[in-house]
């Protein structure tokens, strides 16, 4: 048969399938990665950082929030590295898997009142997990969609899996909603950590769909041929360094404005306008379309 790209004129099928499972495992990787930053912006400086100031407890709770962002850069290292030389599919059963139990374990962590200082510092490790799991994810899930697409299509193909990330704050905003409607002592007591195992469940399914797909035909061709780097990681830092540090600029100045939208503003909102968690969660700036409510956060921010 006729090689088409990464896509053989008789895999189409396996596109498919690539395709629905790369976005199902984004949107599950997403969705974890979201509920710990709608956590932290509500109740995780109260339940982690007890005794202290709100806000500093809030800055706490955000504090271990940017850990995730620290370790997404060595995830995509890692992943990228050892996707080139041992396979995509192997590196993104991985992340699915690291992603799960770190936020299911997060879900079962006793907190402050219960163990003292070990609550801040395991959640602290178990947000370097999630962190590590998206920044592998993202990246091989795109090349895994672009392998196999045909030639014209792959920009098409390759950005399914950047539809996860919406789709997992939606998921993420819709489950924690539910469970912010409950009153607020069982709220705290136990209702914040189901959406977190509510992961389990997301995970069993993404790692159903993706073990049945094979791995690229494109790198399938590579092993057969012999020609893959043997230090991949190093060839990219040695002859893209330039193009990586423009990729790292972009997303710095895109990813800094959406997440202080996405998680400050629920902190705000909820702390210092006075607003409840599930009208900051449903019809908050960045979750709908509520002028009212806009108009009330900027006229306090404004004094």
């Amino acid at each position: 048969m006729e090689a088409l790209g990464g896509e053989r004129t008789g895999e189409r099928t396996s596109l498919r399938q690539v395709v629905v499972a790369s976005l199902i495992g984004s949107v599950i990787e997403w969705y974890d990665f979201f509920i710990y930053g709608t956590a932290a912006a509500l109740i995780f400086g109260q339940l982690f950082f007890p005794g202290s100031d709100p806000l500093i407890g809030t800055l706490y709770a955000f504090g271990t929030y940017a850990v995730g962002f620290v370790a997404r850069p060595l995830g995509g290292i890692f992943c990228g590295h050892y996707g080139d030389k041992i396979g995509r599919k192997s590196m993104l059963v991985m992340t699915l898997l690291v992603m799960g139990v770190a936020t299911a374990l997060v879900g079962l962590l006793p907190t402050y009142e219960s163990i003292g200082i070990w609550a801040p510092i395991l959640l602290v490790i178990l947000r370097f997990l999630q962190g590590f799991a998206v920044g592998g994810e993202w990246g091989g899930a795109t090349i895994m969609s672009v392998e196999y697409a045909p030639p014209g299509r792959r920009g098409f193909y390759g950005s399914w899996p950047g539809m996860g990330i919406p789709a997992g704050l939606v998921v993420a905003t819709a489950v924690f909603t539910i469970f912010s409607s409950l009153p607020p002592e069982q709220f705290l007591s136990w209702g914040w950590r189901i959406p977190f195992l509510v992961s389990i469940v997301l995970v069993a399914v993404g790692l159903f769909v993706r073990l049945k797909i094979l791995e690229t035909p494109a790198f399938r061709q590579m092993q057969e041929s012999g020609g893959g780097s043997q230090l991949p990681v190093v060839d990219v830092f040695r002859n893209y360094w330039k193009s990586l540090l423009l990729t790292i600029g972009a997303f710095f100045l895109l990813n800094g404005g959406f997440y202080v939208v996405v998680t400050f503003m629920l902190a705000y909102g909820t702390q210092t306008v006075g607003v409840d968690n599930s009208t900051m969660l449903t019809g908050g700036p960045d979750r709908g379309h509520r002028p009212d409510l806009r108009h009330r956060l900027l006229r306090r921010a404004l004094g």
